[in-house]
């Protein structure tokens, strides 16, 4: 089974990035989180995302607030799939940061998520990773039955009251 690293700016973006954590340890993920600044810490970004690879991580999750540089900037330090997760903590509620993260230039991409997608961002990795491991796989195809199945009860609770 493949290893995720989740990145975050500051650790006010936890609240965000957690359920995402609990998914890809839900589906047994191998998972490393971490607090590293693109523009306080870039030292710390550079090591982290240089030594990526040789210790195996198949996909990396960064998150950010405002500017939003860190998933632009460890993409730029690897060919490893990023996810970027934009934060709502600014002033412009997220806009800000989703459009820093979606706005890559031609050549360095990352994979935006919708403003504080936390959750879908774990599942987009367990998406990738799934794509070698069939296992994991066929915990995705379950989990969304799953899904169908509580909006299908969701349904049919509501045609039952309004009768």
């Amino acid at each position: 089974m493949g290893k995720v690293a989740i990145i975050m700016g500051s650790d006010s973006d936890w609240p965000v990035l957690s359920p995402g954590y609990e998914v890809l340890k839900e589906f047994g993920v191998e998972t490393e989180v971490l607090v590293a600044s693109a523009h306080r810490t870039p030292e710390i970004v550079h090591k982290f995302v240089q030594s990526a690879k040789e210790n195996n991580f198949d996909v990396i999750i960064a998150a950010a607030g405002a500017a939003a540089h860190l998933p632009g900037v460890i993409a730029a330090y690897t060919t490893l799939p990023i996810i970027g997760v934009p934060i709502s903590g600014s002033a412009l509620k997220g806009m800000d940061a989703l459009l820093s993260i979606v706005q890559m230039p031609s050549g360095i991409p990352v994979g935006t998520m919708a403003i504080d997608g936390g959750k879908n961002s774990a599942l987009y990795a367990l998406s990738i990773l799934a794509l070698k491991d069939d296992s994991l796989a066929e915990k995705l195809i379950l989990f969304r039955e799953n899904q169908a199945k509580q909006v299908f009860e969701k349904n049919q609770s509501l045609q039952h009251k309004l009768k």
